[in-house]
C-alpha cells in the first residue's frame, strides 16, 4: 500500500549537522500528517517533530536545533538537525498519517524502517 523509505543517517562529531529524508510512495490521495520519531537504546520512542495542516509540533529537546519540512509535490519529509548532541542518538523513524482514497476513514498510520543517527562527544 504505502511504502516510507528513509535516509541521510550516519556517524556526525558532537555540534555537527545531518539531514534526513524520508519519501512516501504507493496508494496515496493525500497525506494528513508526516513526521519523525527517535528511539534510543533502553527508551522508549518518542516524537521529534511533525507537520500536519494545523501547524509544527517539536519536542523541547530539539527546538531551536532541529527543523522539519515537507515537499507536497513528492510527498517527502525532511529532517535538518543542527547543533547535534550525543544524546540525540538514537534510531529516527520516519511517520506518516496517509488518506488512501476520497473517503476520510481511508486514513492509516505508517512507519519507515528507520535510520541510525550517531553522535559522537
Amino acid at each position: 500500500q504505502v511504502q516510507l523509505v528513509e535516509s541521510g543517517g550516519g556517524l556526525v562529531q558532537a555540534g555537527g549537522s545531518l539531514r534526513l529524508s524520508c519519501a512516501a510512495s504507493g496508494t496515496i490521495f493525500s497525506i494528513n500528517a508526516m513526521g519523525w520519531h527517535r528511539q534510543a537504546p533502553g527508551k522508549e520512542r518518542e516524537l521529534v517533530a511533525t507537520m500536519t495542516s494545523g501547524g509544527t509540533v517539536y519536542a523541547d529537546s530539539v527546538k531551536g536545533r532541529f527543523t522539519i519540512s515537507r515537499d507536497n509535490a513528492k510527498n517527502t519529509v525532511f529532517l535538518q538537525m543542527n547543533s547535534l548532541k550525543p544524546e540525540d542518538t538514537a534510531v529516527y523513524y520516519c511517520n506518516a498519517d496517509v488518506r488512501l482514497s476520497y473517503y476520510p476513514s481511508s486514513s492509516f498510520n505508517y512507519w519507515g524502517q528507520g535510520t541510525q543517527v550517531t553522535v559522537s562527544s
